[in-house]
């Protein structure tokens, strides 16, 4: 018996919003549907009918209602107008960090050598590979199962850029000269994760979240000593922030010897990252 979307549409939303908001109840559903169906906005304007509801999708929305994350569900998410793989192992990709990549795509230009540290699903790296065909990108992360993944996508995506395996933590790294600095490291305080909703806190991987309430700047830190050992003179470093810390990361980098430093604020009006120059 023919089902209308309509009708899976409502009954989806209604199952789903025990564990989140209307709004976003509604928006996993058409998400669900998309995935599993193949149904666009349109198809839903004009309720056209389909013959059953894959089991596959009955278990997503049972397991969407246990508050897994839906882009580990599907096992990919969208970033930068592209698809990645994600993982438990990664972080999903946010959007304050397609403005991370945006930025430096505005900023930065010709042939440099950058690195992102922390890369995790890649999509920093890869993203600035793809779109910033005159760089030569490195992606470092500490993780072998988040390099792996990551190397699975540049694959995917046809992306050239090499892979290191090292912890930006380490006094030392094993880089050359660069160009660009860019990361977004681990920045959210222990003591914020009862802010945080049930389904980051947990399923997304703490390591690559979290950071001591007593030393939030720890990897901000280690950044600023890797650009002073590896950039050149008036090469560039990027860094996605803890909204608290803006000024904090910035006198750390002015410590450092950079200079022009800025912080930028995300769509939502909130202090997101902060840039400068090595002098």
């Amino acid at each position: 018996m023919a089902i209308k979307l309509k009708a899976i549409h409502k009954r989806y939303s209604g199952e789903l919003s025990t564990t989140y908001l209307p709004e976003e109840a509604g928006s996993l559903a058409s998400w669900l549907m998309e995935a599993y169906l193949g149904t666009r906005a349109t198809d839903l304007l004009s309720d056209r009918s389909v013959e059953t509801i894959p089991p596959a999708m009955e278990a997503a929305l049972n397991r969407l209602k246990q508050g897994v994350p839906i882009q580990y569900i599907l096992g990919k998410a969208p970033f930068y107008g592209r698809e990645f793989l994600v993982g438990p192992e990664v972080l999903i990709p946010r959007r304050e960090t397609e403005e991370l990549v945006h930025l430096i795509l505005k900023s930065a230009s010709g042939k440099m050598k950058v690195l992102d540290l922390g890369t995790g699903s890649g999509c920093i790296g890869i993203s600035l590979a793809l779109e910033w065909k005159e760089a030569s990108v490195t992606a470092l992360d500490n993780c072998p199962e988040a390099l792996a993944l990551a190397r699975k996508n540049a694959a995917l995506l046809n992306a050239s850029l090499d892979f290191i395996l090292a912890d930006m933590l380490a006094p030392r790294l094993p880089l050359g000269t660069l160009d660009l600095m860019v990361s977004n490291p681990p920045y959210v305080r222990n003591q914020e994760k009862a802010l945080m909703h049930p389904n980051v806190l947990d399923h997304e991987p703490h390591g690559a979240l979290f950071v001591p309430d007593e030393d939030p700047l720890r990897y901000y830190r280690a950044l600023v000593r890797h650009a002073r050992n590896h950039l050149k003179t008036g090469g560039l470093f990027y860094v996605e922030i803890n909204e608290q810390f803006g000024a904090e990361v910035a006198s750390l980098m002015e410590e450092a010897g950079m200079t022009a430093i800025r912080i930028y604020q995300d769509l939502q009006g909130k202090d997101r990252i902060v840039w400068g120059q090595l002098s």
